[in-house]
Parts: structure tokens; sequence; C-alpha cells
């Protein structure tokens, strides 16, 4: 392995985050002023005049700025403090859960956003363990300061036992909804207060001065709770230690308001100063040997995790999201599909600040590149110089909910079976076929419901398609492995249906989760996975 001190240069300095949270935790507001404080943009649009037709700089989709929610995934690079900062927005909606999974594969860390009026919730638990199974390091925003909530101290207690995880607050709440006041900076003592600006929209400087000095400001009693909260703090609370943040064993707890500016500040520079820079990862050559993948060689790797079809649809454009492993990417440079074995060189790479982009003639361990595709990649798959290798796959997650399209006008069945094609590509919804068949008239699946209502706006509004979809009959799938008999097992009953997926990989589809448990039990050499097996693609 040859390192090349240029390539640990900027590998070390590259950040990757996600934000995860529970929907309206507040996120895309955040998103927003991490841009704000870092000096991306010079003023933020509130949240709350989506209607007045400011929309989040991230959510560009016209059901996202209908509906306030976040539907993909978005990518925002900039630089801070002598980082290169790449921050991945995410969906917070449960329904569209498959893309946030992705992203998680492609990031260094996340930061864990959680509302303080309501502490840990489901959507932030399921997220949490999938970022326990992939040991991300969590950084903790507790938002919603400028509202009353929960006790600091009870609800650092709640995540650590909700979560198991150690907790070691890095600054500290000074009051709460009308009485919150700023934050108590805890390696320092150093007060941080915050006033004057338009809050929400301006970038709001925090006066910084001694604990001590600060006492009037704050008041009295507030300031001798403070205090007494500190004390218990540095007698029973977890202590901060780098090293097992990294490891994924500890995470730093921030408190503020997104929506008011308060304690962004602070968390941003945490985030450049000390998060997580790339890391090493597995990959399998064609011999499928076990190679370890360091970001500061030579050599040139990635791989895809998000598609995302017609972001521009007048040019029906469709963008591979790269992110870059190791080595140094170049525009123009010719790299090999690590499944197929094919030579692809890759033209007008772009950088993105949500929807507007950039060419970019460079990129390093840790960035994220939008790739023009048309039709070549796939997500998971490995792109790099040399001999082929393929990254450890991005899973896929059994969907739960199932229907059909019904074409009213069969003149459009090129447009259907075209914008199906690629929305399942990009993951908009997971399509199954009847085995040989062809890849038409699949079965459609879903996590979550509110991707069919995803699917049939963007056919209808990028593939001219008034699709009506019908329930197909099903209530679960899995993917299937075993030896031939007991596929064969499965074949022979009625209650099941097998399906190819745009993988070509075997999948049951079933009633109901107990006919999953009947063939479990009478096929024994039968395998039945709700995430897609690792390699199955």
């Amino acid at each position: 392995m040859n390192v090349s001190a240029e390539v640990e240069k900027q590998a070390t300095r590259r950040r990757t985050h996600a934000i995860i949270s529970h929907p309206d935790a507040g996120k895309t507001t955040l998103t927003e002023k991490l841009l704000l404080y870092s000096g991306s943009i010079h003023l933020a649009g509130s949240v709350r005049a989506r209607k007045a037709a400011r929309h989040a700089v991230s959510d560009w989709m016209k059901m996202e700025q209908e509906r306030g929610i976040s539907i993909t995934s978005s990518v925002l690079q900039f630089d801070y403090r002598g980082s290169a900062i790449n921050l991945l927005d995410t969906p917070g909606h449960a329904d569209f859960s498959e893309d946030t999974y992705r992203t998680l594969a492609a990031v260094d860390s996340a930061v864990m956003l959680i509302d303080h009026t309501k502490g840990v919730e489901a959507r932030t638990l399921k997220l949490f363990e999938v970022c326990r199974m992939r040991q991300l390091p969590i950084v903790t925003f507790m938002n919603k300061l400028d509202r009353a909530g929960q006790d600091p101290l009870d609800l650092l207690d709640e995540v650590s036992k909700t979560l198991n995880l150690r907790v070691a607050p890095l600054n500290w709440p000074i009051g709460s909804g009308k009485e919150f006041k700023g934050v108590v900076d805890i390696p320092s003592k150093d007060v941080l207060l915050f006033s004057g600006g338009r809050h929400g929209q301006d970038r709001v400087e925090a006066r910084r001065m001694s604990f001590e000095d600060a006492r009037e400001e704050i008041g009295n009693s507030l300031f001798e709770q403070i205090e007494e909260e500190l004390e218990l703090l540095e007698i029973a609370g977890d202590a901060w230690d780098h090293e097992a943040f990294l490891r994924g064993e500890v995470s730093p707890v921030f408190w503020g308001s997104a929506m008011s500016n308060f304690g962004v500040e602070p968390l941003l520079t945490f985030l450049a100063d000390y998060a997580a820079p790339p890391k090493h990862r597995t990959a399998f050559n064609q011999k499928k040997d076990t190679l370890v993948v360091d970001p500061c060689e030579d050599r040139f790797t990635g791989f895809i995790f998000k598609i995302q079809a017609n972001m521009n649809p007048r040019h029906r454009d469709r963008v591979a999201f790269m992110r870059v492993v190791s080595g140094k990417f170049k525009r123009g440079m010719d790299v090999v599909v690590g499944a197929s074995g094919k030579s692809l060189r890759l033209a007008n790479p772009h950088t993105f600040m949500a929807q507007e982009r950039s060419i970019v003639e460079e990129a390093w361990p840790g960035d994220i590149v939008g790739l023009y595709d048309p039709g070549n990649l796939r997500i998971g798959e490995t792109l790099c110089v040399g001999e082929p290798i393929q990254f450890s796959g991005i899973p896929r997650f059994a969907p739960e909910h199932f229907m059909r399209v019904v074409l009213k006008d069969p003149l459009k069945r090129k447009q259907l079976d075209q914008g199906l094609n690629q929305l399942s590509g990009e993951g908009v919804i997971q399509a199954f076929y009847r085995r040989g068949m062809g890849k038409s008239d699949p079965f459609l699946g879903a996590v979550g419901l509110l991707q069919f209502e995803v699917l049939k706006e963007r056919l209808k509004n990028e593939y001219r398609v008034n699709a009506v979809l019908e329930p197909a009959g099903f209530g679960v799938a899995r993917w299937v492995r075993g030896p031939q008999e007991a596929v064969q097992w499965l074949e022979k009953r009625r209650d099941y249906t097998l399906v190819e997926d745009r993988n070509d990989n075997l999948v049951v589809l079933a009633p109901a989760k107990w006919a999953v448990d009947f063939a479990e039990r009478n096929a024994p050499e039968l395998e039945l996975y709700d995430v897609e097996p690792l390699g199955a693609s």
C-alpha cells in the first residue's frame, strides 16, 4: 500500500456526517443553521415560512415543499475551520427510512437530533440501532430548548438507559423555554449568552464570559441551580473521552435551539475539529478474499450509495452519488465497475450545495461526488482503479406494503417500464418480477405507504404516466437462500409466491408473518432474510 502525503492530508481534514432524528425534531432546520454558521448561506429561511414560498435549502422536490417534509437525502458540502465538511440531510419520516439507511453507509459519523420536549422517540431508536450496527460515532444535539421541556438530567438519563449509550455533555443549558439564556461550556466553564439580531434568520454571535461573571445576567436562583447540576455531572456523569467517541462508545451532548440559532455554533465547531475522519473499509476481490482499504492509500476506490433520477426534470438526468473511499478522484478518470469489470469514464462529476451543483475537478476520501449515469450503475456498486473489488453491500430492508400498477393507457407501457426501472433503481420503491417473465409488470414493495405516493407523483410529473395502484395481496417479503429442495418446497405451496428482485435475487412473497414462521418450521434448510443477505447482489 502506497500512502500519498497529499491523500493523507486531504483525507484527515474530511468530516462526513448524516443528521438523524424522529420526524419534526428540527433536522432540516438544524442543517440550514449549520450552513448559516459556516458562512455558506447568509440568510436562513424559516421552516415556519414554507407557505410563504421560502423553503429549506435542502428540500427541493415539489412534494417536500408542499408537505414540509424531507423525502430524499440531500448532499451539502462546505469548508469550516480548515475542515471540509460533507453534510447529508436525510428523510425524517419513517416511510422513507430506506434512503436514510443507505446514507448511513456513506458517512463516518452521525448527529442524533433529539427534541428535548419529547425525549427519545421510536424513530430515533431505530436509526440509532442502524448507527450502532455500523459502529458510527454519534454526536447528540438536544434541540428546541426555546420551548419548555424535560429536566436536562432526566433527559440525559433517559438517553443513556434507552440507547445503552454513555453520554458526556460538553455544554449545559441555562434554563429552557422563555427562560433559556444560553449554555455553559463545560471544559472552560465559560458562559455563552445569546442576544440581539433576528434570531432564526441572521447569524447571532454569542457573548462569552466567565461563569461567575454571568451570575447577575442569569439570575441568582437559576445560577445556583446550574451550579448544582454541573457538580452532579462532575461526580456522577460519564467522562468525555475522544477515543471512546471515535469507537462509538460515548456520545458528546450539546444543547440548543436550531430555530433560534442557540447552540448551533458550538456543535459545528466540534464537528469540524473532533468528528471522525474517513476510516478503513472492508472489501472483497474477485477471489472473495477480504481486503482492508485504507482511505490514505494512493489507489482510488469509491461506491454508489444513492441514485436520483430527474433532479432536473427538464433534462431527464440521472445522478449517482458516490462516496470516495480512498485515493484521489479526478475528473475524466477511467475506473472499473466492481461487479461487471467494465471500464467507465467519470466525466462531468459534480459537487453539491442542495440544488446548486458545480463541476468538481478532484475529490478526496470522505467526499461525495455526483456522477451523471445513463443507467450503468446501481446502488452498492464499487468503482475503482486497477483490480476490481467490491465493498460490503448496502442492505435493502424487506418491504411491508405491496402494490401492483394498473395501466389505463396501453400506449404508456414503455414510459411506465422506464419509470419503474429508474425509480426502483434509485430506491423509491422495490420491484419484484415473476420468474421467467422479464422485467415488466412487477409487484411493487415499500417500507412505508408514502413511498407509493412519491412513486405516483413522480411517474406523473417525470414520465407522464397516470398510475393507478392496487393492493397486491401480500404482507411480507423475504430474501431466499437454501438448497434446491427447500426452494421447491416453497414452489409447491399456493400460499407463497416466488419472484426475483431487480438484481435477480430470489424473493418469496407471502400473505403474513405467520406464513414465514410456518416455512421456517417445515423447511428447516430454508434461509429467509428480512434484510438482503450480504453479497446477494
